[in-house]
């Protein structure tokens, strides 16, 4: 479990690693020759993991020369993470958890032992909502049976051409659906029988300097958007897209059932205050806090915390407009500080 840049996700959980598409744009290929190590040399450890037919099973972390975890010891190779069982256990508050970020769950390759064990591991910890995503949707189908339902799975496929579409009609029955257009290589119009099926809709550009990379044109994004805006599905653009369309055009929108938050009674008391002049709450990260200290190596203490309606008001009552820019660098942003577990521990 680790936290996300993935920007439509908070973390993601990789109990299975590895891919065998081949893909010329994938990110993750390129990530593991980072976090792999000497290759060579993990192999050749025939007592800390187990292979057959080119799937490894790794039962512990597998640790290098010098007592130093190995993420990606056999590079992208099929790899199953026995000992990922409790890795969410440290994350009370529900979260997006994108569910193989580093591999193809669902690829035809990977045995329906490895699927079934990763579902037991979400089963466990059912508060948070679990993303899926695959480029062989049909293998949804095979497994109809074992897929969950209800809001806190969601089953999705890639579509980076139009003939790709097609996958849309693969994605499982009586279940939350998404696609991920990502990398966008074409121009894709969606048909209604596609778009009529889906609750989200995720698109980005390829990134990394590949030779060949494809920089998609504005037209496939406006013709993307605009189909989706007409059947009210929702669209999250990834930042990729913003030298493309801007930043005032950028929609990052989620399906109500992803976009809610539930908070303890501890967090929401850090996210939120309460106005001292007009006694409203207010999340912190839009208030102004005032601060003050007595003597020159005092502390800093605040001495109150106002809604930025009342602070201008206070501001021009006090006659201090010519401070106002200065002043409003002391905004206390809480919900920055706020670690991602809500303060009840770390994920591991």
């Amino acid at each position: 479990m680790h936290k996300s840049r993935i920007e439509w996700c908070e973390y993601t959980l990789n109990t299975v690693t590895g891919c065998r598409h081949g893909c010329p744009y994938c990110f993750a290929s390129q990530m593991t020759r980072r976090f792999s190590g000497n290759i060579s040399w993990n192999k050749a450890q025939t007592d800390k993991y187990t292979v057959r037919d080119g799937l490894y099973t790794l039962r512990e972390p597998f640790l290098d020369e010098n007592g130093q975890e190995v993420v990606y010891p056999f590079g992208f190779e099929p790899t199953l993470h026995e000992y990922c069982t409790d890795t969410l256990k440290e994350i009370k508050m529900e979260r997006n958890v994108f569910v193989g970020s580093m591999a193809d769950l669902f690829g035809g390759w990977v045995p329906d032992e490895w699927i079934l064990f990763t579902l037991g591991v979400c089963a466990k910890y059912p508060q948070h909502r679990y993303m899926f995503l695959t480029k062989n949707p049909k293998r949804y189908g095979k497994m109809q049976t074992f897929l969950p339902g209800g809001d806190h799975y969601w089953y999705g496929t890639t579509v980076t051409t139009e003939e790709e579409q097609d996958r849309i009609w693969e994605l499982p029955e009586g279940r939350h659906h998404f696609v991920s257009v990502e990398p966008i290589l074409e121009k894709i119009t969606l048909s209604i029988r596609n778009l009529e099926s889906l609750d989200w809709i995720i698109v980005g550009a390829e990134t990394g300097r590949r030779k060949g990379k494809v920089i998609p044109e504005k037209e496939w994004i406006d013709e993307l958007v605009w189909e989706a805006e007409n059947y009210k599905t929702p669209v999250f653009m990834k930042d990729s897209l913003i030298p493309i369309v801007g930043e005032a055009n950028m929609k990052r929108e989620f399906p109500p059932a992803l976009a809610k938050k539930v908070f303890s009674k501890k967090t929401m008391n850090r996210l939120y205050a309460t106005c001292t002049e007009c006694g409203k709450k207010y999340r912190r990260s839009e208030m102004v806090s005032l601060y003050a200290r007595v003597g020159r190596s005092g502390p800093m203490k605040t001495i109150c915390t106002m809604c930025r309606h009342c602070y201008t008001n206070w501001v021009s009552y006090h006659k201090l407009n010519g401070y106002v820019d200065e002043l409003y660098g002391g905004i206390e942003d809480e919900e920055e500080k706020l670690p991602e577990d809500g303060g009840r521990g770390q994920d591991t």
